[in-house]
């Protein structure tokens, strides 16, 4: 593939379609598999998947994609037709999965920009040979033409000598698409390059379908009509346009008379309608001014990347209000005009804020769905019976979180089925049912994403954790004060695994302490529980977005802190008899019966002030995962929305400075440093 189709409006298009279709494949396949067997349904849909990844590929000029997805095709086809009785479906979904997955990695090839170069003539073969064997075992005739796969690959590879077939029955078609679908010009060419695999004669109106604008307009009013000369049969025929993407309706019939045949004495060779490869310049030129002129639609699908500039943009201009609206020049002065322009200024900023990031959420489904591969090859391979039941899938997140999120929950996963749920034998010794389940939970819980993984396996020892941490020189807290919680959360500290057994899945010493890095680096935390026998459940907090937060802004000397709004529970001055001291020296103060630890934030940090009496200062506390500490400040400055930058690569990876989450640009043109509370609390929490 040229290196000058990336990131154009063709190949988004392609990728976002394809990517899309392989998903639903995928699930469609995992269903079918739950349900013991490939309905008719089933079978039709995943026929319609490949043969629209085939088209849209072929066009592309992707021909390996294409090549697979025609295989698979051909083989869906023979189910559907035929209905054969004897079928090895474990088999056949193993390699259209195979498929699959080979399709998905040159699909991310092509988002790179790379060459979709993969083989997959070993897949092929494998799937020609599975449907010889098909028709061997079900004593059926060669209903589908035997070298398909050889006439694409002629028609790519060799277009000079390709073959030249029997033309024996007329049609015409009249082809009309789902209203706002959009660039129908671009699927009526897809439809006639599909055509043009078994029929050398193939005309159509309007003929300009790539060059004319205005061939939009007129499908869209009048349908676009074909004819062409070939050996299918009638009901071939429809059976092909019926799997047409976004078909509404078609007329089609089998003629005798030439001069219903529309350019009767043209074919592909010598008409200003002939589709010659390539033509995929031309195909581009025309996408990009249809979309240009397109103006009925409902749903449009955007690059991400706008969407992270758009954000930007926003946050640049909620700083730049910030920093009109907080001139103490400005405020000076007591211009009423100016505060009611700045006040309507501030709603429409916080409008425009909420719309952007209301645009940018999605739902956490997307994720979901991807762990039901994972469970079904993982229960395939470990010989375990497991369901997996999912919970609020409707959730929506931040989709930068959501990327964040994937990785982790794949983790835990793999985890609750390798060293949590039992064998299905010794679940039934037990007295459990012998099919495990896994639960996966979505809810809302304040301006956090709750995502709740709970098992019915075994669950976790405490003897066993513990005596593991102690080998490990990481227990740092005497055993008979911990929690049964803190116990499990020792899991999640970097190089712990209690598995002694190394398996494909796990025992290597790469553990949960993974999953909480990533979630850290979304302003995340996991927290673990369990009870023996009966399974463990894992909690990931996640934020609903990285992009804006409310925050509370303090002074500490010369410096500026900004603290999450939703952490802080509340703030006041201390008196003396308040505060004292553990027996190893750390600062505490009872508040209402109740003991937390203080942070001066001016010494952690080294930060010089005059301000270091308890009692002059102000006591803001925060609490983050069932975690509190009170944190020392000179002053509280007030609330603000703040946009969130990422620290510089030296603070984050030379300096190493703990307990901070960003930085933000205040209104007067100070930079304020955003507090990471998870990695507070757990520098000082009881």
């Amino acid at each position: 593939m040229s290196e000058n189709f990336s990131n154009e409006p063709m190949l988004e298009m392609y990728i976002f379609e394809t990517s899309q279709e392989l998903e639903q494949l995928e699930q469609a396949i995992i269903t079918a598999e739950k349900a013991n067997g490939y309905s008719q349904q089933a079978i039709n849909e995943i026929f319609r998947f490949m043969h629209t990844i085939k088209g849209s590929s072929a066009m592309m000029l992707f021909n390996n994609i294409s090549l697979l997805a025609h295989s698979i095709e051909d083989l869906f086809y023979f189910l559907r037709e035929n209905k054969p009785e004897h079928v090895d479906y474990s088999l056949l979904s193993d390699m259209v999965l195979e498929g699959v997955d080979f399709i998905k990695i040159e699909v991310e090839k092509i988002k790179r920009s790379d060459l979709a170069d993969g083989e997959a003539g070993d897949l092929i073969d494998k799937i020609k040979e599975f449907l010889l064997q098909l028709k061997a075992l079900n004593s059926c005739e060669d209903t589908i033409e035997k070298p398909v796969s050889k006439k694409i690959q002629q028609y790519y590879i060799a277009p000079e000598k390709k073959e030249v077939y029997a033309a024996q029955n007329k049609y015409k078609a009249v082809i009309k698409f789902k209203e706002h679908c959009e660039m129908e010009n671009i699927r009526a060419y897809t439809l006639v390059h599909n055509l043009s695999e078994f029929s050398e004669d193939v005309c159509f109106i309007p003929e300009d379908i790539l060059e004319n604008d205005e061939s939009v307009n007129y499908i869209r009013e009048n349908g676009f009509e074909i004819s062409l000369k070939t050996d299918k049969t009638y009901d071939e025929l429809y059976h092909f346009f019926m799997q047409t993407t976004f078909l509404n309706e078609i007329q089609l019939e089998k003629i005798e008379d030439d001069d219903k045949f529309i350019c009767s004495q043209k074919d592909l060779n010598s008409t200003s309608n002939t589709i010659k490869m390539p033509t995929i310049q031309k195909v581009k030129e025309s996408v990009q001014k249809d979309i240009q002129s397109t103006g009925n639609q409902s749903i449009i699908s955007v690059n991400v990347e706008k969407l992270d500039k758009l954000m930007d943009l926003v946050g640049e201009m909620v700083i730049a209000e910030a920093m009109v609206t907080q001139n103490p020049e400005i405020e000076e002065l007591g211009i009423d005009s100016f505060q009611k322009a700045a006040r309507q200024l501030h709603k429409i900023t916080s409008e425009l804020q909420d719309m952007v990031m209301a645009i940018r959420m999605v739902p956490i489904s997307t994720t979901f769905t991807k762990m039901n591969r994972i469970m079904r090859d993982m229960c395939k391979k470990l010989g375990k019976d497991v369901e997996l039941i999912v919970i609020g899938e409707e959730t929506e997140v931040d989709k930068n979180i959501i990327e964040h999120i994937s990785d982790p929950l794949m983790h835990i996963i793999r985890n609750s089925l390798d060293h949590g749920i039992e064998e299905n034998d010794e679940r039934v010794k037990i007295g459990k049912e012998r099919q495990g389940t896994v639960t996966l939970e979505a809810k809302n819980s304040g301006s956090d994403v709750l995502v709740i993984i709970k098992d019915d396996g075994k669950g976790l020892q405490k003897d066993k954790i513990l005596q593991k941490a102690k080998e490990n020189g990481i227990l740092e807290k005497n055993e008979n004060d911990m929690t049964d919680k803190e116990i499990y959360n020792l899991i999640l500290l970097p190089g712990f695994s209690t598995k002694e057994k190394i398996t494909e899945f796990s025992g290597r010493g790469v553990g949960m302490d993974v999953v909480l890095k990533n979630l850290e680096m979304v302003g995340g935390s996991v927290s673990v529980d369990s009870i023996l026998h009966k399974g463990t459940t894992i909690t990931l907090k996640i934020p609903l977005t990285l992009a804006i937060i409310d925050g509370m802004n303090i002074r500490v000397g010369n410096s500026r802190y900004t603290i999450p709004l939703v952490t802080i529970k509340e703030s006041f001055r201390p008196t003396e008899t308040e505060c004292f001291k553990d027996p190893e020296g750390n600062e505490m103060i009872m508040v209402r019966g109740q003991c937390y630890p203080i942070l001066r934030i001016h010494e952690y940090y080294k930060v010089e002030t005059a301000i270091t009496k308890l009692s002059e200062g102000i006591l803001i506390m925060v609490e983050q995962d069932e975690k509190t500490i009170c944190l020392f400040a000179d002053v509280l400055i007030g609330q603000q929305q703040v946009v969130v930058k990422s620290l510089p690569n030296y603070i984050k990876t030379i300096k190493k400075i703990n307990g901070l989450a960003g930085c933000t640009l205040l209104g007067d043109g100070s930079i304020s440093l955003i507090l990471d509370i998870v990695g507070l609390c757990n520098l000082r929490s009881l």
